[in-house]
């Protein structure tokens, strides 16, 4: 029986390409989307033809209780089982420090770090029904050493995500290991639309002088999700190049 990862906010970017290495790894796959229905069920089309493993697309917004809920029971319904959570789905709001709105943060905040909680609270219970699993939540380096203020709600989020992963690692210990990563800049379509200028400058200080490609933060997260990884746990993560 294939092992079954949830990969939240995965139609496109990090989520995407993590998606693909399981699948390419023989997991059974669960697609989380709010939007972009489409891209999600080629996705689905892509994993089930390529790698013979069964997949799920499941419109659920991380944010709401229920949608989780709903998203949890049909997965356990059609596959029985829960391996691996990854809490990737967020987003990030860039506007100058004068422009942003508390509606702006707290978009941010629900999004980032009170959806990984949800969900990582529902699946964490049927995980510990195993007592067997795996949860990576996908941080950043903007919650470490990179801030910026045009983006400081999003990094406070990111910082806080950090913190949540270390409790759930102790609230889920001994069973269940929680780790997070923290990516540096990564060549995905949220970062497509950013000024030259500001690429050629955070470029100028990754040791490897460029950004990361999506496939290669997937394959980090792989690696802790794996039996490789059993003995890590409560850990951060930098993927960043060196910065």
């Amino acid at each position: 029986m294939n092992k079954v990862v949830i990969v939240t906010g995965s139609q496109r970017g990090i989520g995407r390409a993590t998606i693909i290495e399981f699948a390419s790894r023989g997991y059974d796959v669960v697609i989380d989307y709010i939007e972009e229905e489409e891209r999600a069920l080629c996705l689905k089309e892509l994993v089930e033809k390529e790698y013979g493993v069964r997949a799920l697309a499941i419109k659920a917004d991380v944010r709401e209780e229920n949608d989780v809920d709903k998203m949890v029971k049909k997965v356990i319904d059609e596959f029985g089982r829960i391996d691996v959570l990854v809490n990737n789905a967020g987003i990030a709001i860039d506007k100058e420090f004068a422009d942003r709105t508390i509606s702006d943060f707290r978009d941010t905040i629900n999004t980032n770090l009170i959806g990984p909680y949800i969900v990582a609270k529902r699946v964490g219970e049927e995980m510990l029904k195993n007592k067997s699993g795996k949860i990576v939540n996908i941080s950043s380096t903007n919650g470490i050493n990179a801030f910026f203020p045009t983006s400081l709600d999003y990094d406070a989020s990111k910082a806080g995500l950090i913190n949540l992963t270390h409790n759930l690692a102790l609230q889920f210990a001994p069973y269940i290991n929680v780790n997070a990563i923290a990516p540096g800049w990564v060549n995905t379509e949220m970062n497509k639309d950013l000024p030259q200028d500001l690429i050629d400058d955070e470029t100028s200080k990754i040791y490897l002088g460029r950004f990361a490609e999506p496939e290669e933060i997937a394959k980090v997260i792989a690696f802790l999700a794996s039996d490789d990884a059993r003995y890590i746990n409560s850990e951060i993560i930098k993927v960043d190049g060196g910065y």
